[in-house]
């Protein structure tokens, strides 16, 4: 690989700082990130102070990055998922796409902008919509669980789903040559050998990768986790490379092969560092390829071309949801912050280029109205939703009712403990997220019907891709006290509106979460000894009401010793462990007690201990 003027470290440098620099930049105006890395690579490119004079020199390793993007949207696209939503997702989402898609090229082609190749490459690309703005917005305004959310989000997961199928379908637009009329038994040869490659990633993730990842996990090493994951994604995309097609289309087979894997979660946590990096240097690279003399040759064209397209995708999105929307200025909202260019149409635009249907004055033009489109989405969204409110005045959404509801918890630990705890919970119908880093624990409990997914929770990543951002309470169920204790800081660092309940280790672990703040905790061994020793006192005659006092008188006891131990230190309330239960009488004695032999005279001068 060529690192034009530079030396490899100098190449690194500068592509990271320009990452570093851009995005503070852009969210303090509101902007995505997408959008700070196109400026940076236009700034540092040929066209911009020339820093880099050739953008191929990132673009082969950044398209890593859209890989690893796939994997992690393979990996998003449980069944189960897949099917509550199926509806709206293969309905709307395809509507949407379709219709936007044509009328976006019908208008590329009329006004004689591309032939109909291209149109079609252009139509589909400018369709899609921004994931990542999109949800920001969404999430931001807190309307991400509300019924015009969760539609437009199904749009956007269709979107995502779609450009798989896309990617193998969009080189047949690639225009004929002399050479290109192959033989019928090389064609077959290809589609078999395609076929081949496919089996081959569904067997390998359907029989290999979990005893695969079980065995690597056994090791204990977080380093070989991490490679084991790269090395599932470059394998499959590499397999999928060899066989004739897109790279992207074996990350995803791989992603959803193991999207109800129990090593999900710890996947996507150490996939994702590489994901954002790699992502970063790609918008970079289509950045510094953006060709500023075109753009500035064609400023009017790009600028209208932006607006139009804006309104339409607004336009067709608010037509689909107006006639199901049950709140007046939801069917706009949606339309509005679904508007900016998707992160794949910087993957279609430059694909169109290398089919030869699209030429690179047209690829420059239409990247840059990809990129205005994206600038001028949340602006829209914005303005949009300030409309609504004025248009529609106060919001007269009824309250939601509760009356079923339950919330969603996050369970830190599978063990013996932790799966007492998940029974209680499920009985209830409450929904449990299970983590644990054990892989015999996890094989053993799948043969109960417990899914539980593999993961370190002591690691801030794994605790967001196992959701701690949007759970009600977190259970800490490891029986390990320096891991409990750092994932009580990740979390009250982190998670602050999560509620924190904690198995303690013992007495000066309770301590240290008391002081912490923690809203629970209760010592591993402690509820089943005291019912242990009600029990044995029972077994030896007392009734089960005297038995039940003791313990209460224990348990006073111990509450008494942790106020003191919490002001003095852990060996204060040493002398309330020798005292003893009194016993008070129900009736004043009408007589004075009388020893009938020497041992009970003792006994009888002895003074009573205090509680």
């Amino acid at each position: 690989m060529q690192y034009g003027e530079f030396g490899f470290l100098s190449f690194g440098l500068v592509l990271l700082g320009a990452a570093v620099l851009s995005v503070p930049i852009a969210r303090r105006l509101g902007l995505s990130a997408i959008v700070a890395y196109l400026t940076a690579g236009i700034i540092i490119g040929p066209y911009g102070i020339g820093v880099f004079g050739t953008p191929e020199s990132i673009i082969p390793v950044s398209e890593l990055g859209v890989v690893m993007l796939l994997f992690l949207i393979g990996l998003e696209l449980e069944l189960g998922r897949l099917l509550a939503m199926r509806g709206t997702i293969f309905g709307l989402g395809a509507a949407q796409l379709t219709i936007t898609g044509l009328a976006i090229a019908t208008l590329s082609y009329a006004a004689g902008l591309i032939e109909w190749r291209g149109a079609i490459v252009a139509g589909l690309a400018l369709a899609m919509s921004a994931t990542a703005i999109a949800l920001q917005i969404l999430e931001e305004r807190g309307q991400l669980q509300q019924d015009y959310g969760q539609r437009a989000f199904a749009i956007l997961l269709f979107q995502d789903m779609a450009v798989v199928p896309l990617l193998a379908v969009l080189p047949l637009l690639a225009p004929a040559s002399e050479g290109t009329h192959a033989q019928l038994g090389d064609g077959m040869r290809a589609v078999g050998l395609i076929a081949g490659a496919i089996a081959l990633i569904v067997l390998a993730g359907r029989y290999l990768l979990n005893p695969f990842f079980r065995l690597l996990a056994q090791s204990g090493s977080r380093e070989v986790m991490t490679a084991a994951a790269l090395l599932v994604v470059l394998g499959a995309a590499l397999t999928m490379q060899k066989a004739g097609m897109s790279m992207a289309l074996g990350a995803f087979l791989a992603g959803v092969l193991l999207a109800e894997s129990n090593y999900r979660h710890e996947l996507e946590a150490d996939i994702e560092p590489f994901r954002g990096l790699l992502l970063a240097l790609f918008f970079m690279g289509i950045g510094m390829s953006i060709d500023l003399v075109i753009v500035r040759a064609n400023l009017w064209l790009i600028a209208v071309a932006a607006i139009t397209i804006t309104i339409l995708k607004a336009a067709i999105v608010w037509l689909l949801f107006r006639a199901t929307c049950v709140h007046r200025g939801d069917a706009l909202r949606a339309g509005s912050v679904l508007t900016g260019a998707g992160e794949f149409a910087f993957v279609l635009i430059p694909l169109g280029g290398s089919l030869g249907v699209l030429d690179p004055r047209q690829g420059s033009i239409l990247t840059a109205i990809a990129a205005t489109t994206m600038l001028l989405g949340p602006l829209v969204a914005t303005l949009t939703d300030g409309l609504v409110r004025r248009w529609t005045g106060p919001d007269l959404r009824e309250p939601d009712d509760f009356s079923d509801a339950s919330g969603s918890v996050l369970v830190i630990g599978f063990g013996r403990f932790g799966q007492i705890v998940s029974q209680c919970l499920l009985a209830e119908g409450i929904d449990v997220t299970a983590i644990d880093n054990d892989p015999e624990m996890l094989e053993s409990v799948a043969r109960f019907g417990f899914k539980v997914y593999y993961g370190d929770g002591t690691r801030l990543d794994v605790l967001r891709a196992a959701g701690a951002g949007e759970a009600r309470l977190i259970a800490i169920c490891i029986d390990n006290r320096e891991a409990a204790s750092r994932i009580v800081d990740l979390v009250q660092a982190q998670f602050p509106a999560a509620k924190l309940y904690v198995r303690s280790f013992d007495r000066r672990h309770t301590l240290q979460l008391v002081a912490k703040g923690v809203d629970f905790q209760v010592r591993e061994t402690y509820e089943s000894a005291l019912v242990f020793g009600r029990k044995t006192l029972e077994a030896l005659g007392l009734d089960s009401e005297r038995a039940a006092a003791v313990e209460e008188f224990i348990r006073r006891r111990d509450l008494d010793r942790l106020v003191l131990q919490q002001a003095e230190g852990i060996s204060a309330g040493a002398d309330l462990l020798r005292t003893r239960m009194v016993h008070e009488p129900l009736s004043t004695p009408r007589h004075e007690v009388k020893p009938l032999n020497p041992e009970a005279e003792k006994i009888i001068a002895r003074p009573p201990a205090a509680e």
